[in-house]
């Protein structure tokens, strides 16, 4: 039996795609470091659904390391998801070195070990890449992208090594730029979860800038059905292209995601009122012709229902 590496596995979008394929009758290999961003024993939770069903097996290491890939083998294989990143715009700021390392080294190790073994990557990129000097809706073609945050840049780069593995070695790559993920497992750092939680709790949620700022938000289950048709399509030689926006179409507030979370909570927000953020952009908006064209991508959930979703996960935990 031929397997898929899925690296970040353990992660809020990782996990949710395992679920997926172990779901549709797939033999997966996670690879995850399990590092404390956030506490590795919700990831470690993420997992224990897809264990049960002995179709999955945890490997445990860093992607900077060549030991760990060599560990994994090149034979046996059909395809590798590489989701695995170290994500989020504000700590990128913070600790820049650590995103390059592990985003873009990591990526190199992946699309190395990927040449070797003779198999396709369907790799996670980022919104980001287009910062704040692309005109909305964002399409994968922008002349020239303009990240305003090392996390951004090190996704660039991150794509850039892919077409250059392509070119070099004739492997098949095709990235996925995700439009702000949330829903059922969303890390705790992210604005949902945290403020949903805040709001319940009755504490104070930070709100930078005036709440004009837009965001398009994409839920977990669009995310997943979309990574599932782009791996699909990277098999069957379907695929025109290597990058595909994953959005939801539809730009959401600030100050209306808070409501949102106000209703679906029961409670008033207590604002918390803090100037723009360094490597905060505007706007977020995919331009998603491409890939209702050629991954058949059409997302359905609504924002309000996918709040409601959230939310209701939340309290179940």
């Amino acid at each position: 039996m031929t397997r898929i590496l899925l690296t970040g596995g353990a992660g809020f979008i990782g996990s949710s795609v395992l679920d997926a394929l172990v779901a549709r009758g797939d033999r997966v290999t996670v690879l995850d470091d399990f590092n404390d961003y956030y506490d590795p024993a919700i990831k470690r939770e993420n997992l224990a659904g897809a264990l049960a069903t002995g179709r999955v097996e945890v490997v445990e290491g860093d992607l900077r390391s060549p030991a760990v890939w060599a560990s994994l083998g090149v034979d046996g294989w059909r395809a590798a998801i590489h989701l695995a990143a170290r994500a989020g715009v504000r700590p990128s700021l913070a600790d820049p070195a650590l995103y390059v390392s592990t985003n873009v080294v990591g990526t190199a190790n992946q699309l190395d070990w990927a040449a070797k073994a003779g198999v396709p990557v369907l790799y996670a990129s980022s919104s980001s890449v287009y910062g704040d000097g692309y005109p909305a809706p964002f399409a994968e073609d922008a002349a020239r992208l303009q990240p305003v945050s090392p996390y951004g840049a090190s996704k660039v780069a991150a794509e850039e090594l892919a077409r250059t593995w392509s070119r070099m070695e004739g492997l098949r790559a095709v990235g996925l730029r995700f439009f702000t993920v949330y829903g059922p497992r969303q890390r705790p750092d992210l604005a949902i979860h945290k403020f949903a939680r805040r709001i319940a709790q009755g504490e104070p949620i930070p709100v930078f800038g005036d709440g004009s700022s837009a965001r398009d938000y994409t839920h977990i289950q669009d995310i997943t059905a979309g990574v599932l048709a782009g791996l699909d399509g990277l098999l069957a030689g379907t695929l025109a292209h290597d990058i595909y926006n994953l959005g939801s179409d539809r730009t959401v507030r600030l100050d209306e995601m808070i409501a949102s979370i106000e209703r679906a909570v029961g409670k008033a927000a207590v604002i918390d009122r803090q100037p723009d953020q360094r490597g905060d952009v505007r706007r977020t908006w995919a331009d998603l012709t491409r890939s209702a064209g050629e991954l058949g991508y059409a997302p359905s959930v609504a924002f309000d229902d996918g709040i409601d979703d959230f939310v209701a996960w939340l309290r179940r935990r």
